[in-house]
């Protein structure tokens, strides 16, 4: 058989990765979920572990819509108006009223003359950059940005690349500066929240910058952001980074699958760059869409998120971010100073990093730590990320295990 020869390559390259410490542990798989109780929030279940019930503190789940009744409801009338799957790509009787009418709802709540679904976060990004990008483009990016823009950037494969110390915008000035007369067009690519770190994009430097130097280039300086970490976890009205900094991207990729509790990804931007998209991106035109029913989950999400209701549930997750940072603070931990749900414990060694993972493990608490060579040397940390659904009893009990 022909894998009798590439069976032992592939399994050399997983000890190699074993020894790097980047291989992968074994996927925790959660089997329930039991919902909130004396004060405390909701806790899950595992695979292997009876019946102890986890404080889950390593998810994306920032608003906890993905429970909400109104979320699941209409989940479960489209499914049974629409069936279970699109059936087709959009070109070919796969779109659906849901679809077009949530388009239109993530433009309208971006401020954007249009936008366009996608299947997730990282195929909105692979579909969106490699179409902009051509023989004549710079493509300049943020040190840290998310593994989809670094992979989308390669297989695109522009005449120039330019990488900027993590928001440096003095050093990305002189990226531009350097290629002045050497290509058409530039695209500046960022996270707008960085997953590792929930730390965010100064937008509106990157912005007046792009702003200062597009005439200096042919084609322009166009902004690309993904912010799929801060679309409805960040600003006072969960438009994410844009609403932070008051500054905006020409086009903007997000992810329903965060804040959003459902599935899927999406871009918004002027009509013109959609429509051409819908034409030219191989990701959108070739794979299916979400189904008709996480479209309409989604589109319900939204209308939560765009309402005093979502006003509340953002305040919430301020509050609890906040006093997460506080807890590690009066306790003597390092982090980093923000607004994000993302908050990172900052341990600076990969050992104790894994250790203090195993500990909270033993204490009932999921967390993720990041060792090297997953991030460089001295940045090691534990993310934790924070939920609406967390209340400040599960806060306590975590500053209280650690």
């Amino acid at each position: 058989m022909s894998l009798d020869k590439l069976n032992p390559l592939l399994a050399a390259e997983l000890d190699r990765l074993t020894q790097l410490g980047m291989l992968k542990r074994k996927e925790q798989v959660i089997t329930g979920r039991q919902s909130p109780r004396d004060g405390f929030g909701p806790r899950y279940f595992l695979r292997g572990y009876g019946e102890r019930a986890f404080l889950r503190m390593n998810a994306n789940a920032y608003l906890g819509l993905n429970h909400h009744p109104r979320v699941v409801e209409a989940e479960e009338r489209a499914a049974r108006h629409y069936g279970t799957t699109p059936g087709a790509v959009r070109f070919i009787s796969g779109t659906f009223e849901t679809h077009i009418k949530l388009e239109e709802r993530l433009a309208s709540f971006h401020k954007r003359e249009a936008g366009m679904i996608f299947s997730s976060a990282y195929a909105s990004v692979m579909g969106v950059l490699p179409q902009l990008i051509t023989k004549e483009t710079l493509v300049v990016s943020d040190a840290l940005n998310h593994n989809s823009i670094i992979n989308a950037v390669r297989l695109a494969q522009p005449t120039a690349k330019g990488i900027y110390e993590h928001r440096d915008t003095t050093r990305l000035r002189a990226v531009l500066e350097q290629h002045l007369g050497k290509v058409k067009r530039v695209i500046v690519a960022t996270d707008g929240v960085f997953s590792m770190r929930g730390d965010h994009a100064a937008l509106d430097k990157i912005s007046a910058i792009c702003e200062s130097y597009k005439e200096r280039f042919d084609e322009g300086v166009i902004t690309v952001v993904d912010d799929s970490h801060g679309v409805g976890a960040f600003g006072a009205g969960g438009r994410g980074t844009e609403e932070m900094t008051a500054a905006r991207a020409d086009i903007l990729i997000a992810t329903l699958g965060k804040a959003f509790g459902v599935n899927g990804g999406y871009a918004v931007a002027d009509k013109t760059v959609i429509d051409y998209l819908r034409e030219t991106s191989p990701f959108y035109i070739y794979s299916n869409p979400i189904t008709p029913s996480e479209a309409a989950a989604a589109l319900e999400a939204l209308e939560i998120l765009d309402s005093t209701e979502g006003t509340v549930l953002l305040c919430k997750l301020r509050n609890l971010a906040a006093h997460l940072r506080e807890g590690f603070r009066k306790r003597g931990y390092e982090t980093l100073e923000g607004e994000h749900p993302i908050v990172p414990l900052l341990i600076r060694d990969t050992g104790k990093t894994g250790e203090l993972v195993k500990r909270l493990f033993g204490r009932d608490i999921l967390a993720i730590g990041l060792g090297y060579p997953v991030v460089p040397r001295g940045d090691e940390e534990i993310r934790f990320q924070i939920s609406a659904e967390h209340t400040e009893k599960d806060i306590d009990y975590l500053l209280e295990s650690l």
